[in-house]
């Protein structure tokens, strides 16, 4: 059934009830005190220190989208890398598992890099009697690698954890295999380091206590670690692009500023850095004025060093979780520059370890292979656009899994009410 038009304006209506507080302009203003004022740096009066900085010169930048499309690629050669989880499914017999393949992609093409496939299998039960065979293991001629994983007994974060633990060790794992392939730049499908596992440590006890206790999770950051580490060797720069960056680091520093004597009115970063890069103007109206913004341009801001929230295990000021760091500790600081997109007021933002982009020269080359990408495609890089369709396990893969799945275990998949209803639909 569909709304009734009755219903429909019903609804609507109560729109009228809810004051949003200041103004599109006011919001606007605020943003701009908070760049001007308060990001260089960005200090956490808790703790006495600066959890975000400049690279260099803070600043927001145009680039004509027609104008960089045409220009020469700063990198001859790109990879890009990614993950993709059938997500966390739970089987009668109380086990929950989760299945994750990661991928490489090309530009130039490469089909044997293409064909190659790393998969992890997490598995938890609540029996301790269940035993996993762990070792690493090959299938597809060779081509590609596979592994299963128990995880401890931790309910009730039994699927974020197999659902962390699959995508980030068959990602990380992938990369270190290929890293050598690789002679120009990585393009990660998402954050530098794992963020969802960094985050545990923030969110319950149960879930620090994970980290401290089982080598698992140190294993594998210790992973990007160790790529980090390569990539800097070899002097090849890495980056890892966000299609949906939700960080909250710099709201939530301000909420807790008692400079700032102005109520914060964004979710997260990403919010207040769409007001900081949207371009236009107030233009005359029916009902007044409206905003216009102006499609022409990506606009994009310096880089900047993170400190705080999860990038702060691996700043100078982080323990890394205790993995051992070869280089100096401020070499995998994560730096980020954010890019807004006006033809689909959208936001990315992309990070590099600051080993690379403490150089001006490769900021830049970075900045612009980058936005190159993003003008040419309309949205995120092809290259990771790539990956993505390689390492993707579509609906109907999904389920065709998890009815083998049932079978190997000799068990059916926990349904729910919700699994029935929508049995059959795409989402």
């Amino acid at each position: 059934m569909t709304l009734d038009p009755v219903h429909f304006d019903g609804i609507a209506g109560l729109a009228g009830r809810i004051d949003h507080g200041a103004d599109e302009r006011d919001r606007r203003a605020f943003a701009e005190t908070v760049w001007e004022e308060f990001l260089d740096p960005l200090w956490d009066r808790r703790r006495d220190r600066a959890i975000l900085e400049p690279v260099d010169e803070q600043v927001r930048r145009l680039v004509d989208c027609e104008d960089v499309a045409l220009q020469e690629p700063a990198f001859p050669t790109v990879h890009g890398l990614d993950a993709g989880t059938i997500n966390p499914t739970t089987f009668k017999n109380g086990l929950v598992i989760d299945v994750a393949q990661a991928a490489m992609s090309a530009t130039p093409s490469d089909l044997d890099l293409h064909r190659s496939r790393t998969v992890v299998m997490t598995v938890h039960s609540n029996d301790e009697t269940m035993t996993v065979e762990e070792s690493w293991g090959k299938f597809d001629g060779g081509f590609s690698r596979r592994r299963a994983v128990k995880i401890p007994p931790l309910p009730r974060f039994a699927e974020g954890v197999v659902h962390a633990l699959a995508l980030y060790l068959a990602e990380s794992k992938h990369a270190l295999a290929h890293a050598d392939g690789v002679t120009d730049l990585l393009v990660l499908d998402g954050p530098l380091y794992p963020r969802g596992l960094l985050r545990w440590a923030d969110q319950h006890p149960d879930l620090a206590d994970f980290l401290l206790e089982d080598p698992r999770p140190t294993t594998v950051l210790e992973n990007y670690v160790r790529l980090v580490e390569d990539f800097v060797d070899r002097d090849v720069p890495l980056v890892g692009f966000v299609k949906n960056p939700t960080t909250r680091l710099i709201t939530r520093t301000l909420k807790g500023n008692r400079d700032v004597d102005v109520a914060v009115p964004w979710s997260d970063d990403a919010a207040l850095f769409t007001r900081l890069l949207e371009r236009g103007e107030y233009v005359d109206d029916v009902e007044g004025d409206r905003w216009e913004r102006d499609r022409s341009a990506l606009s994009y801001t310096n880089w900047f060093r993170s400190r705080g929230g999860v990038d702060e295990p691996l700043s100078v000021d982080g323990d890394a979780l205790g993995v051992d760091r070869k280089l100096p500790p401020e070499s995998y600081e994560v730096t980020f520059f954010v890019i807004y997109d006006p033809r689909d007021d959208l936001i990315y933002r992309v990070e590099a370890p600051y080993a690379f982009t403490r150089d001006p020269e490769t900021r830049e080359r970075l900045a612009l292979q980058v936005l190159q990408d993003v003008a040419v495609s309309h949205g995120p890089p092809t290259i990771v656009e790539k990956a993505d369709e390689l390492a993707r396990i579509s609906n109907p893969e999904k389920r065709s899994l998890s009815k083998r799945l049932e079978e190997g275990f000799e068990t059916t998949q926990k349904r729910t009410y919700d699994d029935h209803r929508w049995d059959g639909d795409e989402f």
